[in-house]
């Protein structure tokens, strides 16, 4: 079973960064696929980046695109967010999201295209 729980997540002035953390405590996070959304308040929730479990795939949405960078420590079960720049506009509720099954590329920025969340934790970037 797959137990996600965020942290890292806070107030920050914009230009400023911040490390997000998922871990999972259900022991079976090494080969799913993970992945970071975002939800900002009367919005969709949206994809952020993803990252493949050998650690070596990795994709972003143009919007942080060179800004933030998704890891994974396979060892300690976590995966991590380093987002720099921070911008007004990245402000939401950050969810970790699991795949226990296969998942290419393409279909990773799809919502329902992942099976395991989060509780989700607050960013919030003040101008």
């Amino acid at each position: 079973q797959v137990h996600l729980v965020e942290s890292g997540g806070g107030l920050v002035q914009a230009g400023g960064s911040l490390r997000l953390s998922c871990a999972d405590s259900g022991r079976t996070f090494k080969r799913y696929p993970m992945g970071w959304f975002r939800q900002a308040p009367g919005k969709e929730r949206e994809f952020v980046a993803a990252i493949w479990w050998s650690g070596g795939s990795t994709i972003y949405s143009d919007s942080v695109k060179g800004r933030f960078t998704i890891s994974r420590d396979n060892a300690k079960n976590t995966v991590f967010l380093q987002m720099n720049s921070l911008k007004p506009e990245d402000t939401a509720v950050y969810y970790c999201a699991a795949q226990s099954g296969p998942l290419s590329w393409n279909r990773a920025p799809s919502v329902s295209s992942w099976n395991y969340w989060g509780q989700g934790t607050q960013v919030t970037v003040s101008s």
